[in-house]
């Protein structure tokens, strides 16, 4: 009995470093990338290959909003704002899926989108549960 307890503690204390580190990459990640789409020649090529020059700015802009949206409600007390955020970025990948798929890009290319997109629903799923009554 003592080691299913322990192992159970165990197991949480994982899940939760898991969620930590997905959370804080995920992060880190999108404002990143959010702010190399704003400002580097290559993401501006990238947006004119796919045909969405014009949504360059409101994507990075998205991507900056969303990483913070993860970074606040993770240092807050507000799990609404990374749930919601989450969910603002899984669905931002499947768009950026859909486009890599329409222009025939190599699973390579849309690999990136595609491990976003998991990392992003697992955050949403995890912050989910916490509202359940």
């Amino acid at each position: 009995m003592h080691s299913e307890i322990l192992s159970g503690s165990v197991h949480s204390m994982t899940s939760n470093h898991l969620m930590i580190i997905l959370q804080l990459s995920s992060a880190f990640a999108f404002m990143g990338y959010g702010i190399a789409c704003l400002t580097t020649p290559h993401m501006k090529q990238e947006f004119e290959r796919y045909g969405l020059l014009q949504f360059r700015a409101l994507t990075g802009c998205l991507e900056i909003s969303g990483g913070a949206g993860l970074l606040i409600g993770f240092f807050s007390s507000q799990p609404i704002l990374s749930l919601l955020a989450s969910v603002g970025l899984a669905i931002l990948m499947i768009c950026g899926i859909g486009i890599r798929l329409r222009i025939k890009d190599s699973f390579l290319q849309c690999l990136p989108a595609i491990i976003l997109f998991v990392v992003n629903s697992v955050i949403a799923f995890s912050h989910f549960q916490t509202f359940k009554p």
